[in-house]
């Protein structure tokens, strides 16, 4: 780790895996890990700390070898992060995910709150740097006080994995925008778009937004991938949201298949279109088996289901 930065940028969500999700048509693993090799690049050289804002990878545990080696040889440790959903198998990290791993190498730092706070000079400004993990709660209040050399930091800011009430997420949300004492600038990952920035008393929130488009929602379709760049001195910190570079949505995901008149044949045919339009990780399967199976007979519909379900898993588990 570095002694001294100019500012943070703040990366949401890679969902990195070996393997294609969803409907995406293009090489995700390659392109992903584009972007993220892009963006520590700009951290790089703009003197940035990298602030990873949880959901490395896209699935939690048994990621294929060649993406573990590409981020040994792509991180330097000079990367600060939390566990999203995604990193974690159970209710919180574990040895057996695969973001251990990186941790135990060395190849990034995770950040809570109390002992686990990075703490340092930035752009010649006293800066402390927590966080809070998925699934963990988030302190009422964080103490600037400090005993480890640099003094009580001029700024705060904390780092979070939660369904947060921005303006736009209400319905989806389980945590409130609220002050909370001692820290300037809360960034939220978890949410994949972008949302308007809540300030609460003397805390602001913000969500980013992610640098992958993993689902084929409209949401996902409208954001453009990007990064939080955040500049400090003494009397303020500045946010600059900087956009990642990517395609359009219409050349990496895949287009709608259109159905057919609801008739024995266009089942059969909807299949044949899967086979030319089908996904890694079987969500083509899925949602296509949802739009069709209700004209079957309830345990007919139920035991092609079971044969779909027990088929992915075979595939998953080779």
């Amino acid at each position: 780790m570095r002694n001294s930065f100019a500012g943070l940028l703040f990366i949401g969500d890679p969902h990195l895996c070996g393997r294609v999700p969803g409907f995406r048509v293009d090489d995700y693993p390659k392109v992903i890990l584009a972007k993220l090799r892009w963006a520590l690049k700009y951290a790089r050289e703009h003197s940035l700390l990298p602030c990873l804002l949880g959901d490395l990878f896209h699935y939690p545990r048994d990621n294929a070898n060649w993406l573990i080696v590409e981020l040994m040889d792509l991180l330097d440790g000079d990367l600060l992060a939390i566990s999203g959903n995604h990193d974690c198998g159970e209710n919180k990290l574990t040895r057996d995910d695969t973001l251990s791993i990186l941790v135990a190498a060395g190849r990034l730092r995770l950040v809570g709150d109390a002992e686990r706070i990075w703490r340092g000079p930035m752009n010649g400004v006293s800066v402390a740097i927590g966080g809070t993990s998925w699934g963990q709660r988030l302190p009422k209040a964080v103490e600037r006080g400090a005993n480890d050399g640099f003094g009580s930091p001029r700024w705060v800011f904390w780092i979070t994995h939660h369904d947060v009430n921005f303006p736009g997420y209400e319905e989806a949300a389980h945590l409130h925008c609220r002050e909370i004492a001692g820290v300037d600038l809360v960034v939220n990952g978890h949410i994949h778009r972008r949302l308007e920035d809540v300030v609460a008393g003397g805390t602001t929130w913000c969500n980013p937004g992610n640098i992958a488009r993993v689902s084929r929602s409209d949401a996902s379709r409208a954001h453009e991938p990007s990064v939080l760049r955040v500049d400090v001195t003494d009397s303020q910190w500045t946010p600059t949201r900087i956009v990642v570079p990517h395609q359009p949505a219409e050349k990496v995901f895949q287009s709608e298949i259109v159905q057919a008149a609801a008739e024995s044949s266009a089942f059969i045919d909807g299949l044949a279109a899967l086979q030319r339009y089908k996904t890694d990780d079987g969500q083509g399967l899925m949602e296509f088996l949802d739009r069709q199976l209700a004209r079957f007979e309830p345990a007919i519909a139920a035991h092609i289901r079971r044969l779909a379900t027990e088929v992915l898993s075979d595939e998953r588990a080779g």
